[in-house]
């Protein structure tokens, strides 16, 4: 990552705290490594991406339903995925500063600040030497590029070896003989709380074959590098989707909803040059095809979404562990034999999208430091966010020019009308210039100006965010502007 890159990235940290995106948790007792409080205009952006991605999910799919499973589990529901054996990262730790670094971050760290054709190479040979768990030869590549501690300095470095992410804790206040009798874990992933509820949700939904249980909330992770502000954290939230099909569709069923979320992705507005499909070369033992959809941050193209093709994997497994079937029953006719397709476990697609990243993304896509030539030859500056409007924390902030002559009256009777369709914004404070800087900062599409024409003729000045465009029109027509771009 380059300097500048570096500076932006810094810049998007400290301006989302300064205006009341994020804060560190626990700050007042120095923070929590890796964790992060949403303030007032953050908990409303996170909310709105979520319930945009709701929407396009289970409102705008009619084979799509939701869930909100818990957060708990019964732990043998983790020994059937795969996670209590499986769920592990390769480690790897310095022997002068004790720090412990995952592998795969230790070497991309590196490989940002070589030449891309140099960086590409080695990037390559790290996944072919994890697709093989060959932890020998990636410690070689590690020390046969002086690939240092970035606290002591030196190529002192262990063994690598497999690290387990899963939170543990104890359930329930009964005393047991066991400890490992109490043992329950803070769910890693949220797709577990779809599998075993496959058979719940498909008979009281009345779904069909092909169908999706979409779900978000929040999941833990105990990564031991956990970095770059809120893209990788150790309690982050999910949205996620399993779609479920018959067995020899999957092929096509991947495709479809791998490009169906980059659609997603672009309807907000992204350029789609900032995006890029990342195959797996590491396969999941279970799985048949992945990839990732990477987002250029200013750290770089990193992952956002993911899309797996993870056969029938899940639901064998917890039919095999619960010991009872997990089987649907599909009565539609198979063309090659003339009867029904019977008994069989779905296979499973699965699209993952973690909330925080697309956060980052939105964040980091609509900042800008943004030079305004003046006429008198000098510039201005703003620092304005560029937030997509059916995104934005505030749509519209009303504004009245003065706090008297009957101004802010009016300003509350628009203030009234329109907080009840989408989330309003009032301030007297300040000439009106501050204030709209402040709203460019936060985001907020529209701007209303109150003034003493609009007593005379009913008519508001509305500035627009983006090219700080103002104009004349009714204040009767403000609501159904707003919402048509908000909706």
């Amino acid at each position: 990552m380059s300097t500048q890159q570096d500076n932006i990235f810094q810049a998007i940290i400290a301006h989302a705290k300064e205006y009341g995106f994020v804060f560190p948790s626990s700050e007042i007792y120095d923070g929590l490594s890796a964790v992060y409080d949403y303030g007032p205009y953050g908990s409303e952006l996170k909310k709105n991406i979520r319930d945009y991605w709701w929407k396009s999910m289970t409102q705008l799919h009619e084979n799509i339903v939701g869930i909100d499973a818990a957060i708990f589990m019964h732990p043998t529901t983790w020994k059937a995925s795969g996670h209590v054996d499986n769920f592990s990262d390769p480690m790897i730790d310095n022997k002068d500063s004790k720090k412990r670094y995952r592998v795969d971050h230790l070497i991309e760290a590196y490989a940002d600040t070589l030449e891309k054709d140099k960086a590409d190479a080695l990037i390559a040979e790290m996944e072919a030497l994890l697709a093989k768990e060959d932890f020998v030869a990636l410690k070689d590549l590690i020390v046969i590029n002086n690939i240092k501690c970035s606290i002591s300095g030196t190529c002192n470095w262990t063994d690598i070896r497999q690290f387990n992410l899963m939170f543990k804790t104890e359930f329930g206040a009964v005393a047991s003989d066991n400890p490992d009798d109490n043992i329950v874990y803070l769910r890693p992933e949220t797709a577990q709380g779809i599998f075993v509820n496959f058979l719940n949700v498909q008979k009281t939904a009345r779904m069909k074959i092909p169908f999706g249980i979409a779900q978000t909330g929040k999941a833990f992770r105990n990564e031991i590098v956990a970095r770059q502000f809120i893209f990788r954290m150790r309690e982050f939230e999910q949205m996620e989707m399993q779609f479920f099909v018959r067995p020899g569709t999957e092929g096509e069923w991947y495709k479809f909803w791998k490009e169906e979320r980059l659609k997603w992705h672009l309807s907000l507005g992204i350029d789609a040059n900032k995006y890029r499909y990342h195959d797996h070369v590491k396969l999941a033992h279970y799985a048949k095809e992945a990839c990732d959809i990477e987002f250029e941050f200013p750290i770089g193209f990193k992952e956002v979404e993911g899309i797996h093709s993870r056969s029938d994997f899940d639901l064998s497994q917890h039919q095999l562990y619960s010991k009872k079937k997990q089987q649907y029953f599909d009565a539609d006719i198979d063309p090659a034999t003339g009867k029904p397709y019977g008994n069989y476990i779905p296979y499973v697609i699965e699209t993952s999208i973690g909330l925080d990243r697309m956060f980052l993304l939105i964040l980091s896509n609509a900042y800008e430091e943004e030079v305004i030539p003046k006429e008198d030859g000098t510039n201005d500056s703003r620092t304005v966010l560029h937030l997509p409007a059916k995104l934005a924390p505030v749509k519209l902030a009303i504004l009245p020019l003065t706090k008297k002559d009957g101004l802010p009256e009016l300003a509350r009777t628009l203030m009234d009308e329109c907080k009840n369709s989408f989330k309003c914004f009032y301030e007297e404070k300040d000439a009106i210039g501050k204030r709209y800087r402040r709203q460019d900062a936060i985001g907020t599409p529209f701007c209303v100006t109150i003034d003493h024409q609009t007593k005379e003729d009913n008519t508001v000045t509305i500035r627009y965010r983006d090219s700080m465009k103002q104009e004349r029109i009714p204040m009767d027509k403000i609501k159904a502007l707003v919402l048509s771009e908000v909706m």
